[in-house]
Formats: structure tokens, C-alpha cells, sequence
């Protein structure tokens, strides 16, 4: 049986947002947000009339959504937040990893006073994150502190192919469904590559950028493939 979609009450309908583009950049926000589960129904009407317009703006947006990799469609079962395959997730955090190496040897090359702090204030909130027990929020400022990492590269394009990879990946929350004693090791490779990369030492942080990737995907691994984050490659619903 279908989940029913609880989209539709996440979305924020403003007086001035009835444009196809408004739509999408309030369809992709629930999505990212990470409280709407992979699989849940996006459904075409009750999205139209919440926002006051005919079907065709929401349709395209939709559309944008799939090139995205946030959203699938199936014929006669409509549309829905994407779900991956477990195979699926672990090329997406391949692609990630690999964008992330390819940028942080000019990061630490073109970092300035102000991105190192603001490295500094990402992984601060890491840790108050691991204090606090919120797991929510950790997986929030995860990929913060990665992007703080990435972005004095000044490599606009990889930058956005880089944001885009994290985006297909966002609706399984993966940070969210590990256990503690695997988020406490990771943010150890946090702390350290924070270390290397205030110390401007490139070939030690892109060691220990590859060693918390192994690291990152063997706990991936280990999500449950039975609570509908994930779905089983024959019946991948992506068109």
C-alpha cells in the first residue's frame, strides 16, 4: 500500500508565489528539508490548487525535479520523491567524494582568513550537533561543513555539479539513520581534516579526506534496505 502524501501540507503556498519558478523552488525545499520520506506521493492536483493555478506550471517543475533526481514518475502510479537504490546512493557518494578531492587541493590554495573561520564555525556546530544527540541536525551541517571545505576552490561549476550530487542524496537523510558510535567516528575525520586544512596541508588532508570516504561508505552500507528509504534495484521507480 502507498504511503499517503504528506507533501502537500509541508508546502508553503505565498500570495506572490503562483510562478512555475516559485513552485519549483518550494517543491525542491520540502524535498531537501528531509522530513518528506523517499517514495511519498506528489500529487498533481491537490499541488495545483494549493497554489492556486493549473496543472501545467506544477507539471513542469516537476519535470525540472526529475532532471534533478529528486523527484521519479510512473505511469499510472503518477509522481513521488525519488527513491535510490542501495547501488544508486553509493554512486552518488562516489560522485561526491570525487567532486570534494577535486576541489580541496585549491581550496586550501585559495582560502582566506574568512573561509577558514567559516570552516571553523561549520564544524563547531558538528560538534554541538554530537553533544546535543540531534542527528538531524548533524546530517544538516554535515554536508555544511563539507561544502565550507569546498567552496574557497572558487571552482564555480564543480561547485554546482558537486551541491547537485548532494541534493539526489538528501531525501535519505543517510547522517540521520546511522548510530551515534558511527557519527562519533566520522566526525573524528572531521576534526582532523579540519586540522590539515588550517594548516594548508594538502596531501595529509586529501588522505584523510579518502580515509573518511571508506570510511563514510562502509556505513552506508549498512542502512536498512526494509523501511522504504531505499528500494530494490527491479522495482526502482526513476523514468
Amino acid at each position: 500500500m502507498r504511503r499517503p502524501s504528506v507533501l502537500v501540507d509541508r508546502l508553503t503556498a505565498h500570495p506572490a508565489g503562483r510562478s512555475q519558478q516559485a513552485i519549483l523552488d518550494e517543491l525542491r525545499r520540502v524535498i531537501l528539508d528531509g522530513a518528506v520520506l523517499p517514495g511519498t506521493p506528489i500529487p498533481l492536483a491537490e499541488v495545483a490548487d494549493l497554489f492556486g493555478v493549473s496543472q501545467i506550471p506544477v507539471r513542469e517543475a516537476l519535470k525540472t525535479l526529475i532532471g534533478e533526481g529528486l523527484v521519479s514518475h510512473r505511469n499510472n502510479f503518477g509522481y513521488a520523491v525519488a527513491q535510490l537504490t542501495p547501488q544508486e546512493l553509493r554512486e552518488m557518494y562516489i560522485v561526491r567524494e570525487t567532486l570534494e578531492a577535486a576541489a580541496l587541493a585549491a581550496s586550501v590554495a585559495n582560502a582566506t582568513d574568512e573561509d577558514r573561520a567559516a570552516v571553523l564555525v561549520a564544524h563547531d556546530l558538528l560538534e554541538q550537533a554530537i553533544r546535543d544527540d540531534d542527528p538531524v541536525t548533524y546530517h544538516r551541517q554535515s554536508r555544511e561543513f563539507h561544502l565550507a571545505l569546498t567552496r574557497p576552490s572558487r571552482m564555480h561549476r564543480l561547485m554546482h555539479m558537486l551541491e547537485s550530487a548532494w541534493n539526489v542524496t538528501e531525501p535519505v537523510q543517510s547522517m540521520v539513520h546511522v548510530t551515534p558510535d558511527d557519527r562519533t567516528a566520522l566526525h573524528a575525520d572531521h576534526r582532523r581534516m579540519v586540522e590539515l586544512f588550517q594548516a594548508g596541508d594538502v596531501e595529509q588532508l586529501l588522505t584523510t579526506a579518502e580515509l573518511h570516504a571508506q570510511r563514510l561508505n562502509s556505513v552506508i552500507a549498512t542502512l536498512p534496505t526494509d523501511t522504504g528509504l531505499l528500494v530494490a534495484p527491479n522495482i526502482s521507480s526513476a523514468q
